[in-house]
């Protein structure tokens, strides 16, 4: 085991190893909109990393991350997170002494420290794709919080001025400080050989690469597939 050790094909190849295994995950996907590489554009990382974020933000791609992202920007800086006990009791209304029927008090008004666009390039409603038992918690949490939830948006440029989306034909920019790409995952194979990107035969010479985890599918990420992976692939070797 080394900790601190930054890997690159060198180090790989002057190990002379029988078997690699890369899993080395994903990255974030960039997709390709004109002014993608604006300094004010941050990635999910980005922004869960500490960068500053700005009081106006456009979250590009409402699956479970846009919604995670969304939520997390909804919070003061500083503020503790998980949201304290008595925080979430004042916000969503609950009076655990029961003096009401029902347990239930007027609810505080949100504060929210950020005005968020939360936006999906599909058709239809946003969130359609989080759990059952939870999903709805995340949709009402923003709701209440302000964040304007669009869907069928198309993306057609990035500048100073903001995010410039068209809607049903109608152009508009949402004049923002920030836009936070949540636009899915790319497999992250660059300490893979660049000829293949499957299992290399036993009689190629060098060593035997083997692609799992995130590295061999992005999509649909699933940590019980990924340690299904391992633990197989262990076994044949």
């Amino acid at each position: 085991m080394r900790l601190g050790t930054r890997v690159d094909p060198a180090l790989l190849a002057a190990g002379a190893y029988d078997d690699i295994v890369i899993a080395t995950g994903i990255v974030p996907r960039r997709p390709p909109i004109s002014g993608i590489d604006a300094p004010h554009v941050l990635s999910y990382v980005d922004v869960l990393r500490g960068a500053p974020v700005g009081r106006r933000v456009a979250v590009i791609g409402a699956g479970g991350i846009g919604f995670d992202v969304s939520e997390f920007l909804l919070h003061h800086e500083g503020e503790p997170l998980p949201l304290p006990r008595d925080g979430w009791l004042d916000e969503w209304g609950v009076d655990l002494s029961v003096r009401e029927r029902g347990g239930l008090k007027p609810p505080a008004p949100a504060r929210p420290p950020r005005q968020i666009w939360l936006l999906q390039r599909k058709a239809g409603k946003l969130g359609a794709g989080l759990g059952k038992t939870s999903g709805w918690v995340h949709r009402a949490t923003l709701a209440r919080n302000g964040v304007k939830m669009l869907a069928g948006v198309s993306y057609l440029e990035i500048s100073q001025r903001g995010l410039k989306i068209a809607r049903d034909g109608v152009e508009e920019w949402l004049e923002v400080d920030n836009i936070v790409v949540c636009a899915g995952q790319e497999s992250l194979r660059d300490l893979h050989p660049r000829e293949s990107a499957q299992e290399k035969p036993a009689d190629a010479g060098g060593p035997r690469y083997h692609v799992i985890g995130g590295a061999a599918l992005a999509t649909e990420l699933d940590a019980k597939r990924a340690i299904r992976e391992g633990a197989e692939l262990a076994a044949r070797l």
